[in-house]
């Protein structure tokens, strides 16, 4: 497959326009037909169909080669951040979690109860926060997890993470401790 380009006059005025081709072959010898009409597209647009059609890995460095940048004026002085968390770590260690099944395995392993919060969901309060800042019950309920995207990703409110809490949760997981190693 190739790109062609394909010339148009309407009213006068000459178009522009481009066509994703394939060559096939048939009795009467080699013919083209076009798969797809692309349109009007820039430089780096037909590089990148280009190299799709081809079956080559598409980089973004050839892809956007004869891009030139567009820039916009930021007055620092008026920018300010507001709610700063820690999401990088949080995040990698659920997935981490999710990919060896440890948060299905503490559904299953730890009983339920009336709790609003479910103890497998403390559990992964403890590890997250213990993987990514190794601290005492105390300090993640006071600081770790109000300051980090675990609120977010896990869904648990953060008056709902307080230490007692997380103290009965190791409670909860000694019993099973054989389990888990």
């Amino acid at each position: 497959m190739f790109i062609r380009q394909i010339h148009v006059i309407k009213n006068g005025k000459r178009h522009d326009y481009w066509a994703l081709v394939e060559s096939y072959r048939t009795e009467r010898g080699p013919r083209q037909r076009v798969v797809s009409y692309l349109g009007q597209i820039d430089a780096g647009g037909r590089l990148g169909i280009q190299y799709a059609a081809q079956g080559k890995s598409c980089h973004q460095k050839t892809l956007f080669d004869d891009v030139q940048p567009r820039w916009v004026e930021v007055d620092v002085d008026r920018v300010r951040v507001e709610s700063c968390v820690d999401f990088g770590g949080p995040w990698l260690a659920l997935q981490l979690i999710r990919k060896l099944e440890l948060d299905t395995f503490l559904k299953k392993t730890i009983p339920t109860d009336r709790a609003q919060i479910p103890w497998s969901a403390m559990a992964l309060v403890l590890v997250i926060c213990r993987l990514c800042d190794p601290s005492s019950e105390l300090h993640i309920a006071e600081h770790s997890y109000a300051h980090s995207a675990l609120k977010d990703l896990l869904g648990i409110p953060v008056d709902r993470i307080n230490d007692d809490r997380l103290y009965r949760t190791l409670d909860k997981l000694l019993p099973h401790k054989e389990a888990i190693l």
